[in-house]
Order: C-alpha cells, then structure tokens, then sequence
C-alpha cells in the first residue's frame, strides 16, 4: 500500500499519459477548424472582418472593456485581416500535420482566439469548446505520436543523431515568434488578460531553453528536470480536458432537467420543426411525427449527459455511453446541420477512447495508407503500446 503514492508520482512525472488521446484530440481539434475556415472562407469579411455586422469600432469599444485578446484589433485594414485569417489557416494545417508542434499550437491558440474574440456573437457551443481546448493543447505533449514531429523524431532515433533533425529551422522559427512576441510587447500591442502575455513567453523562453539543453547536454539532470516538468504540465492540462468534457455534459444535462420540455419528453420536437435547423425537412418530419421516438431520444440525451461522468470509473459502461454520445452528436450534425459543433464534441469525447481501440484504428489507418501510397512493399510499422504511452487505465482506458 505504501508504494502505490510513490509509484503513482513516478508515473505522472515520468510519463506524458494519454499520448494516443491528446493527439487524437489535436487532429480532431485543428482538422475541425481547418474545415470550418475552409468552408466560410467566402463569408470570411462578413463573419470576422471588415464587412462584419459586428463593426470594428463595436468590438473594439467591447474589447477595452473585457480584455479579450485579438491580433484583428491591431488594425482595421483588409490586408492585415487577410494576413490574420491566413495564418489561422496554415497553423490549423500544420498543427493537424504535427509540425512543430510545439510552436504550432501557440499559432493555432492565437488564431483561434483572434478570430473567435472578433466577432464574439458569430460563434455557438463548439465554437466555446474549440476556443478552449485550444488554450489546453498548448501544454499537452499532444504530437508524441501520429505526427510528422513523432516521425522525424525516430527516423533521427534510428540514424543516431537525436536532436539534429532539421536543427536550422526549430531555432528560425523560434527566433521568428520571439521577435514578433517582443515587438508586440514594446509597443503594447499583445493585449489579453495579464496571463495571456506571461503564458506566451513563458512558452517561448522554456522551449529556448529546452533546445538549448537538449543540443548541449541531452543526458544531463537538467534535461530530466525539463521533462519532468513537460510531463506534469501535459498531465495537467490532460486532467483539466477531461474535467471540462465532464463539466460540459454535467451542466447541459442538469439545466435540461430543469425545463419543462425536456420533462415531458418533447423537446427534441422543436427544433426539427424550425426551418434554420432542418436541413432535411422531409427527414426531420419522419422523426418529429412519431412521439414515441421523440420521447425516447430526449430522455436518453438526458440520460447519457447526466450519467456520463458517474461511469468514467466503470470502463465498460463508459465506452458504451461514449458511443452513445458520439452518434448522438452525429444524428445533430446531419439532423439539425451543425456539423462544427459536433465535430468539435466529438473531437472532446475522443480524449475518453480506449488506447487499444486507437491502437486499432491508427493500424488500419497506416493500412490504407500504404495501400493508397505503396512505398515498394514497405511494411506497415508496428503500433507499440509501451508502457510510457499508456493513458491512466481507469478513466481513459
């Protein structure tokens, strides 16, 4: 009994738990941004820039009240809007790539919140959810694997020369974002709450720092400490997921309680009768016209919401409700056409998956791959589960 607290503290510190999880998390996260940018790019002035009928002078009468960060702020011209939501575009692509990780998800946080913190009115509920998952990544070790950070890293590995991969461009890139972070800071212009900017060079002078130790002493106790300290900040940050994505559902389903729609079971009829949220009328009348599925369905939303964070102790149970959630959010998508929101919840119901079913999946993947990309009859790479990569059993497991 004694051993399981020193042998739970060796395993938070040694390990980034949930490596399949977090980076399931960030493809899901940046590939639902990445499509949405995509996909309102014609609407792009009238949603975030200069034809937006929330004005720039609104927003930044708002802004200075609230403290809001936004790069879009800094200037009301169209090119630095284009600029801006250019940016957004290529960090989301790249941080779905897992290139420079690291740096990526600070460009795809600032993009995010540039964007959203605009034009605050433009958003729904996966909007909120990607705003703040895109805060957590930042401290996650999200590209430990299925990224192109993960196969430069063992193609190094494998030619013995750790930390040498690209050497030129993770200092270029560094020196790049910090001239723009002490720019920004010279001349006021980084904005946000006091801890946006303290979180923005802590981040930048820690990974200088982690370059510099992991080039010049990579077998030193100050490279252990750094990764100590790495782990704790991703466990956390993995911790405080998991926390939100069970505060969401908690919240939602208890207020549903509350309303009399949901008590008698007719609330999911509503909505499939209002024309902005059917983009199937013909299907949507299918479903509203029979009341006993419309009972059934609100009360298992209510159900599932509520019971959610009771079964994350009980992996069985927690997997199925998982699924549950996971169509639930697909039916909204093609029911209702939000498909961004349930992308984004999706992408946050992903972080509860069981390691061995993403094991699974990412086999499959490098299958198809190979069979789409044949590379002279290489074979596909084993999907290792070691012990440094498993999540914690009860709740992600």
């Amino acid at each position: 009994m004694p051993g399981r607290p020193a042998a739970a503290i060796q395993r938070v510190t040694a390990t980034a738990l949930g490596p399949y999880q977090t980076a399931v998390v960030r493809i899901g996260f940046s590939l639902t941004w990445l499509v949405f940018l995509l996909w309102e790019y014609p609407q792009r002035h009238e949603l975030y820039g200069p034809e937006s009928p929330w004005g720039w002078d609104m927003a930044r009468q708002l802004i200075t009240g609230n403290h809001a960060f936004t790069m879009l702020m800094w200037s009301d011209s169209a090119l630095w809007f284009e600029a801006v939501y250019a940016v957004a575009v290529l960090s989301s692509a790249l941080m779905l790539l897992g290139w420079r990780t690291r740096a990526m998800s600070v460009v795809f946080m600032i993009g995010v919140l540039s964007l959203q913190n605009r034009s605050i009115f433009m958003g729904d509920g996966g909007d909120n959810v990607i705003h703040l998952m895109a805060i957590y990544l930042v401290l996650t070790r999200c590209a430990q694997v299925w990224s192109l950070d993960a196969l430069r890293a063992r193609r190094a590995a494998a030619e013995d020369r750790p930390g040498r991969a690209g050497a030129a461009i993770g200092p270029a890139l560094w020196l790049l974002l910090g001239a723009a972070l002490v720019v920004g800071t010279l001349i006021d212009r980084v904005g946000g709450e006091w801890w946006l900017p303290a979180l923005l060079w802590v981040l930048w002078l820690s990974q200088g720092a982690w370059w510099a130790v992991n080039r010049k002493a990579p077998g030193s106790e100050l490279r252990t400490l750094l990764d100590v300290l790495a782990n704790l900040a991703h466990n956390a940050a993995l911790g405080v997921i998991m926390a939100e994505v069970c505060l969401i559902y908690a919240t939602a389903g208890w207020y549903k309680i509350q309303g009399s729609r949901w008590q008698d079971g007719s609330a999911l009829y509503y909505p499939l009768k209002l024309d902005y949220f059917t983009p199937w009328p013909a299907f949507s009348d299918i479903l509203a016209g029979s009341g006993v599925m419309v009972m059934l369905l609100t009360y298992a939303t209510v159900v599932v919401q509520v019971a959610f964070p009771f079964t994350l102790f009980n992996r069985t149970v927690k997997n199925v409700l998982l699924v549950a959630m996971m169509l639930e959010h697909a039916g909204i998508a093609v029911l209702l056409g939000l498909p961004f929101f349930s992308l984004a919840m999706i992408a946050a119901d992903a972080v509860f998956l069981p390691t061995a079913f993403l094991l699974w999946l990412g086999g499959r993947a490098a299958l198809g791959r190979n069979r789409l990309l044949p590379r002279g009859g290489a074979r596909v790479p084993e999907q290792r589960g070691a012990p440094d990569e498993q999540p914690a059993r009860t709740l992600v497991g």
